[in-house]
Formats: structure tokens, sequence, C-alpha cells
């Protein structure tokens, strides 16, 4: 089974990003994380991909918008996110 890319958009000092990083880390997964504190390309590219987007951190596994640190989570206690990351 492939390795689908995960992406995560990020603010400095959000704690939310932080606490879904560390689930990411804690199994293992590689992952681009691009801050956008700043706003700039990035932010934008963020709402391109997904326009109701108003908070971050906004998580994609492969194309698929999965949402901020606490859908991430739920993935984890419904035991579906293992197979969304191809473990």
């Amino acid at each position: 089974m492939s390795t689908p890319k995960v992406e995560i958009y990020t603010k400095m000092y959000c704690g939310f990003c932080h606490r879904a990083k560390r689930l990411l880390d804690q199994k293992g997964v590689n992952y681009e994380e691009y801050d956008i504190t700043l706003g700039g390309p990035k932010r934008q590219e963020m709402l391109d991909r997904k326009p109701d987007a108003m908070t971050v951190p906004q998580i994609f596994i492969g194309d698929k918008a999965i949402g901020g640190s606490d859908d991430l989570a739920a993935l984890e206690r419904e035991g579906k996110l293992d197979a969304m990351l191809g473990l």
C-alpha cells in the first residue's frame, strides 16, 4: 500500500497545530508543514483547496481535506486514520 502525501497548514503558537503534528509524529508519518502565520501564497493555496477553512491547522491526506486537529483525533479514535495514512 502506498503512503499518501500528508500536508498541514499551521501558524506559530497554535496549540491545535502542535497537537495534530504530535499525533502524526507518534504514528511516524512524514508530512509537509506550511506555516501561514504571515499569510502569503500558502494561505491562499489553503483557501483555494478548502474555501471554508477559517482556522488552522488544516490537514490534507492525499487530496482529501481532513479538517483540523479535532477531526484528525476523531479519525484516530474511530480507528480510521491508519487506513487513510496507509499504515
